[in-house]
């Protein structure tokens, strides 16, 4: 695990670039996807501990085409309000980044920025989060025009349908896809699921390491339910009989 107190953002924002630029043809690319929210403690962790293992590593991103969603389990009501699992603050988070994705679509400019966020966040002080624009040298104005437009809410939709539309359908987030494959618990694990889906004939060096290459569909069996669990919605019948054989069970006790 890489500690966020030693990954410095500068080290990002020069890693990013460096293997942005290495040779590597794009159908050779192995996707990664990742569907979160920003006030998941676990999607937190995984971005700030876990993901920016492939910005460490040179020739890594080099054949990796990387996707932020974020959206993770977040509601669409009838009357088109959204409901965030972790409440309205989540909803705005989740629509900064969407727009700074949106604003930014090169990885090697967003994630800095969507890491200084989630680390922010992490660390319990989320609404320092306008500080990371300095942070990490990049102008505020397109994304504060979008986040509080309807572009912002557009966007927060899209990334909406582009969960809804998992198969098979999430389940928690953070949910890691790798090649259109979930996953599942071993999301921790994702750049040996990147090495072995690889198909191009320059593997990158990193992939031959045997700690990456020993781990892929090995879940840790200490760390468990390191995810926030999407809460079911429960019909309207179920809820009105859930409701009267409660009272029916107060009346009894009476």
């Amino acid at each position: 695990m890489v500690s966020s107190n030693t990954l410095s953002l500068s080290l990002i924002l020069f890693l990013s670039f460096s293997s942005f630029f290495s040779p590597s043809q794009s159908h050779d690319k192995v996707s990664l996807e990742l569907y979160y929210e920003s006030l998941c403690p676990y999607c937190a962790n995984f971005i700030v501990n876990y993901l920016p293992q492939i910005f460490q590593q040179e020739d890594l991103l080099s054949i990796v085409d990387l996707k932020l969603v974020p959206w993770g389990n977040a509601k669409l009501r009838d009357n088109s309000t959204i409901v965030c699992q972790h409440g309205e603050y989540e909803c705005l988070l989740d629509t900064i980044e969407g727009c700074a994705i949106d604003t930014w679509p090169q990885p090697n400019k967003h994630f800095p920025f969507i890491y200084c966020v989630e680390n922010l966040a992490h660390q319990g002080r989320r609404e320092e989060w306008e500080s990371c624009y300095e942070k990490v040298g990049l102008n505020s104005s397109t994304v504060n025009d979008c986040y509080r437009s309807e572009r912002g809410k557009q966007l927060h939709l899209k990334h909406a349908d582009e969960t809804n539309a998992l198969q098979p359908p999430h389940t928690y987030v953070p949910w890691v896809v790798v090649d259109g494959e979930p996953l599942y618990d071993d999301y921790r694990s994702f750049i040996s699921y990147i090495c072995k889906a690889y198909k191009g004939t320059d593997a990158p060096k990193s992939c031959t390491q045997t700690s990456y290459i020993s781990t892929a569909g090995k879940v840790e069996t200490k760390a468990k339910h390191l995810y926030c669990v999407m809460e079911k919605v429960m019909p309207t019948w179920n809820k009105i009989r859930s409701t009267v054989a409660s009272w029916m069970n107060l009346v009894g006790a009476i």
